[in-house]
């Protein structure tokens, strides 16, 4: 699927792709719905505020067209920071003073303001799903195109709605530029190279306290900033909160990896921000975490209200786990073999039969699941390429089972299909 949202239009396209030929099997859009709506969202936004302070204004050509550029501006902030700050000195005067723009959006307020334009482009990808005949489990990538869909609320759209995490890797300002080039070279009988982009293995996250409303009490989760398969370099920034009053000191730790329980984890940095102002609780933190082309992740804190921060280098954030982490990867791949129950979905487990007849019988006497028996022949493959593979490689095939086994358990077929292919890719290249 390419979900394409640009400046002016927005379409999104159902695509088939066998043996190097590219079928589109249905697509629908909307022209006249783009990232200038967000914008304009912004801009009438800022203007309320104008009015709010300074009563009926009056603005020339030429200031309308400063305040429609900082939106714009604000906008691209707001895709991978929590606030933007907007300031244009000297728009107009009034009673013959000065007036002078200066505010701050925060991501929550814009989203707010651009959901229904979102929720417009979720309702065309379920009609183009419909015109193609397909389900959201059938949908094996999603692509972001055009400058509007780096905005997060439209990843969250998708990873909830359709359980589908988009693909970024590709610049989707440049996506479509880079694609006719290659088309143009093909076409003209030039040799066209594959295309190589730097990306970040792991998933980096910060350990925040999230509300659970079962239990009614407080969980440990990891929060990522920078998530897998992002292309390098990357700065993403997120906003936190004290959780008591007067509280003048927060531990910042920084994580590798996906899941969302920290001390499934690794920790690889921590500091303590401290002499932070007594406030009520709800002080805001900003966490950013950038990652450079050579490893090195820097976060820093800042406490909003001051400006006070503190940061730490981590020199290569993306090195592969050292042995006693690498012992304790093979041993979770051991524990899933001496815990058959993690393959079972429907009934009891069934141990895999080469013979396949012998197999089928077994399956359909015990109730196993055609998943399950897959994922435990693919995933016994896997653990015996383990200590032939390389170290990244082993990194990634540790990830992936792990990834079977809860997606079998949460019975999850979109995620577990997801996994088992990845997998089943690896094993491949490791086997050949």
């Amino acid at each position: 699927m390419v979900y394409d949202l640009g400046g002016g239009t927005f379409d999104v396209s159902v695509v088939g792709i066998e043996d190097g030929v590219i079928e589109v099997i249905a697509s629908h859009g909307n022209n006249h719905l783009g990232g200038d709506d967000f914008d304009q969202k912004i801009v009438e936004h800022l203007l309320e505020h104008l009015k709010e302070e300074h009563g009926e204004i009056s603005l020339s050509p030429e200031a309308k067209a400063r305040i429609e550029r900082a939106a714009e501006q604000a906008k691209i902030t707001l895709s991978n920071n929590p606030f933007a700050a907007v300031k244009e000195e000297y728009l107009f005067e009034k009673g013959g003073v000065p007036v002078h723009l200066d505010m701050e959006i925060g991501r929550d307020e814009y989203e707010e303001m651009i959901t229904p334009f979102i929720e417009e482009s979720m309702e065309a990808v379920h009609i183009a799903l419909k015109g193609a005949g397909l389900t959201a489990s059938d949908i094996e990538e999603v692509l972001l195109v055009g400058g509007s869909s780096r905005t997060p609320l439209v990843h969250e759209y998708f990873e909830r709605e359709l359980g589908l995490v988009p693909h970024c890797e590709i610049d989707p300002d440049l996506c479509v530029a880079a694609g006719a080039a290659v088309q143009a070279g093909m076409i003209s009988g030039e040799e066209v190279s594959t295309v190589l982009v730097d990306i970040t293995p792991y998933t980096f996250s910060t350990a925040s306290l999230e509300f659970n409303m079962e239990s009614m009490s407080y969980d440990m989760i990891c929060v990522p900033l920078i998530k897998k398969n992002s292309p390098i370099p990357v700065k993403k920034s997120e906003v936190f909160y004290t959780m008591h009053d007067d509280q003048d000191q927060v531990q910042v730790e920084v994580y590798q990896g996906e899941s969302t329980v920290p001390h499934e984890n690794i920790l690889i940095g921590e500091f303590m921000i401290t002499n932070l102002s007594r406030k009520p609780a709800g002080n805001e933190i900003i966490d950013t975490f950038e990652l450079d082309k050579d490893g090195i992740l820097c976060v820093t804190a800042i406490e909003k209200c001051t400006g006070k921060s503190k940061k730490i280098e981590i020199d290569n954030a993306m090195a592969k786990l050292d042995k006693e982490e690498m012992d304790k990867a093979r041993g979770k791949i051991g524990e899933l073999f001496n815990n058959p129950s993690d393959f079972d979905i429907d009934g009891e487990y069934t141990e895999v039969n080469e013979d396949n007849e012998e197999n089928e019988e077994n399956k359909e006497a015990s109730g196993q699941s055609e998943e399950a028996a897959q994922a435990e022949t693919l995933i016994k493959k896997a653990e015996a390429l383990m200590d032939d593979a390389e170290t990244e490689d082993q990194e990634e095939l540790v990830e992936l089972v792990e990834t079977i086994r809860d997606t079998l358990k949460a019975k999850d077929e979109v995620r577990l299909n997801e996994a088992m292919h990845e997998l089943s890719e690896i094993v491949f290249y490791l086997e050949s």
